[in-house]
């Protein structure tokens, strides 16, 4: 089943956690997802990982590649290769956007956070850089820093 039901209407399928310790995340998207009936039942049940996925654009058209959303367990003959890319749904503007931020060096894709909108599955990812050793390091220092201070008061 999915996970929870934010204030916003977003009943949350599944996160990437490591994406913001991962890479600088700045700017975000949320796309609409071409799915199956069954890719959708069994994202339902709370069965997909965003854990390798990444977001490319090819021949003008945004794909989700690299997630992994199980198979349906009640599906037939029928049922969904459980890796197979998914056509994500943009505005041509943002996906010129995305390709031009892409395209430079060092910047992603990353998907973020799968969820459920007013019954229809939808995908939050964000354009970042990857961030080195040392970037990380002073993130958890922050994170600490500001753990701390709140523990204080």
């Amino acid at each position: 089943m999915a996970k929870k039901k934010n204030d916003d209407g977003r009943k949350i399928i599944t996160s990437h956690r490591r994406a913001r310790h991962d890479y600088q995340i700045g700017e975000t998207f949320e796309a609409g997802l071409v799915l199956m009936g069954t890719e959708v039942k069994s994202l339902r049940d709370g069965h997909a990982s965003l854990k390798e996925a990444f977001v490319a654009i090819e021949n003008g058209e945004a794909w989700l590649l690299g997630s992994h959303i199980r198979e349906y367990s009640h599906g037939n003959i029928n049922n969904h290769a459980p890796r197979r890319k998914r056509k994500l749904l943009l505005h041509i503007h943002e996906i010129e956007k995305i390709q031009q931020r892409v395209t430079q060096k060092g910047f992603s894709a990353i998907p973020m956070t799968l969820y459920f909108r007013g019954g229809k599955a939808k995908l939050e990812f964000g354009l970042g850089k990857g961030k080195k050793l040392h970037d990380k390091r002073q993130s958890e220092k922050a994170k600490t820093a500001k753990r701390d201070m709140r523990d204080a008061m």
